[in-house]
Parts: C-alpha cells; structure tokens; sequence
C-alpha cells in the first residue's frame, strides 16, 4: 500500500514539475530548475529525482507539448481540397507553435535537433499524408520527396518562430506568411500559386 502512495505522490510531482516548466518556460526559456521546482511546489532534489538533468526535463516537457497539440490538430478539418486543408492546418499548427515558441527555444538550446525533429513525428505524419494526397491530386509538386516537403514546412513553421523571437515578425501575420511560403514550395513547377 506504501508503495502505491509513493507511485500516486510521484505521478502527482511529475506532472506539477512537467506543467510548471511549461508555465515558466513558455514565460522564459531560460528559467532554471530552481525555479521550475519552486513553481510546482517541490524541491530541486525531487525535481531531479524523476528528471536528472534539464535536457531530461526539457524532452517530458516538449513531449507532453506536442501530445497535447495533437489532440488539438485531430479536430482540424483536413477533407476536400488539399491546398485548402493544408492551410488550415498550418492555421492551427502555428497557434500551437505560437503558443510554445518560448519552450521550442529552450528545447533547441538542450535538446539535439534529430530529438526535436522524432518528437515531432505524430504531427509529421498528419502532413505527410495530406502532401501524398495533394500529390494524387496533382496539386502538390511530385518532382521533390515527400519527406523533404514535410521537412521543409517544419523548418518554415520553426523558422517564423525565430523571427517572432527576434522581433522581425508579429505572430497575426505569421500564419499567413507560413501558408503563402508552404503553397509556393508545395506548388508543381509551371503551375500558378494558389493566393494564401
């Protein structure tokens, strides 16, 4: 019985730590563990008890991020046309990424890119299924790999973050600069780009 306690009070820290370094880190992406800790209400030893270092931290934290996001993307609409489903998808795909930018910095700060690239893997496959479908369609360009498209509306997505970060860009008018970038890059050679 003891040891059921125990799992229910490490179960309840773990996620006080994992929603306050979301709460901190989206506010700061450098706030320390000290002050993670302070916020769920435990202590640094705790803290780095079931998370040993910050990069071990950092990854719960964008994982349980980007789960939660997916939630979120299953509900967008992603029938009918595929140029028209990828904006909306990337509408609400950027109000996540808005959302989180802060987190996605401190997470490129301690986490490699290939583990930030696999954490993202549940979203990609969303994309990269409706690019196969644009391609069926022949709306979608088929003389580039599907993977380096995805990759590139990553990198797109990612990119309009740093831009928010370093004051070139204001996050209203982001969604609409990603959606024009994406359907020009997606857009097969000689064909007319559809206005974003």
């Amino acid at each position: 019985m003891v040891t059921k306690e125990k799992r229910a009070d490490a179960q309840r820290n773990i996620a006080a730590i994992v929603d306050a370094a979301i709460d901190c880190l989206s506010r700061d992406p450098n706030a320390s563990t000290s002050e993670i800790a302070k916020a769920a209400g435990v202590g640094r030893v705790t803290l780095y008890g079931h998370f040993p270092s910050r990069a071990d931290l950092l990854d719960a934290v964008f994982l349980h991020a980007i789960e939660g996001g997916e939630a979120a993307l299953g509900q967008v609409d992603l029938t009918g046309d595929p140029r028209e489903a990828l904006t909306r998808l990337i509408e609400s795909s950027w109000h996540l990424v808005d959302r989180f930018r802060s987190l996605l910095v401190a997470a490129q700060d301690a986490l490699p890119p290939g583990r930030i690239r696999e954490l993202h893997a549940d979203p990609m496959v969303r994309v990269e299924r409706l690019i196969e479908r644009g391609r069926a369609e022949g709306v979608f360009r088929t003389d580039l790999p599907t993977s380096w498209l995805v990759g590139a509306m990553h990198s797109v997505m990612h990119g309009a973050a740093d831009e928010i970060n370093a004051n070139r860009l204001t996050p209203d008018k982001a969604a609409t600069y990603i959606t024009a970038t994406v359907l020009a890059a997606f857009t097969p050679p000689g064909k007319p780009v559809p206005a974003s």
